[in-house]
C-alpha cells in the first residue's frame, strides 16, 4: 500500500451528487438544473406552509368565528354517584381530598376538580376539592358530610 493506491473502505462514501453549476460542459451547467425564471429558480426560496401558488390559501378563504376565552378556568367534574360508587367498592372510607382523586385516576395532579350534583349520595363523607356545585354541597350536608375548599 502507498499514497499512489489509498482509497476509502467499501461502502464509507456515498456522495453520488449531481455537481450542478460547474460549467457548460458538464450537461448541469447555465441554469443548474432549476429551469428558467420564477421564485423557485432563485437562491434563498422556501415555500411557505400552506402556499397555494398565489391562490389565496385555505386558511385564509375560510370564515373565522367565535370566541376563545384566554381566562377559561377548566374543572375537572366528578359526580356524586361516583364518589358514592367508590365507597361501595371499598376505596374510600370516610375523606375525600384531592390526593385520593389523583390517586384513583379520576383527575391529574395539574387540573382543577369540581364536584357535581348528578347522583345520591348515602356516606357520610368529608370532601375537599376546589369547586362544589350547590346541589352537590346540600346533598353531601343532607348525608351528613363535610365540604371543604381548595
Amino acid at each position: 500500500m502507498n499514497l499512489s493506491n489509498l482509497q476509502p473502505a467499501i461502502g464509507s462514501v456515498h456522495n453520488q451528487n449531481k455537481r450542478v453549476g460547474r460549467g457548460e460542459g458538464s450537461g448541469k451547467g447555465g441554469t443548474s438544473t432549476r429551469g428558467h425564471k420564477g421564485a423557485k429558480s432563485r437562491s434563498g426560496y422556501s415555500k411557505k406552509i400552506g402556499f397555494e401558488g398565489g391562490q389565496m390559501p385555505l386558511q385564509r378563504r375560510v370564515p373565522k368565528f367565535g370566541f376563545k376565552n384566554i381566562n377559561r378556568v377548566e374543572y375537572v367534574g366528578i359526580n356524586l354517584d361516583t364518589l358514592q360508587l367508590m365507597v361501595d367498592n371499598g376505596i374510600i372510607t370516610d375523606t375525600v381530598d384531592f390526593n385520593t382523586l389523583v390517586e384513583n385516576g379520576l383527575t391529574s395532579k395539574k387540573s382543577l376538580v369540581k364536584i357535581l350534583g348528578r347522583g345520591e349520595l348515602k356516606s357520610k363523607l368529608k370532601v375537599t376539592a376546589h369547586k362544589f356545585t350547590a346541589s352537590a354541597q346540600a346533598a353531601i350536608e343532607a348525608a351528613g358530610g363535610e365540604v371543604v375548599s381548595l
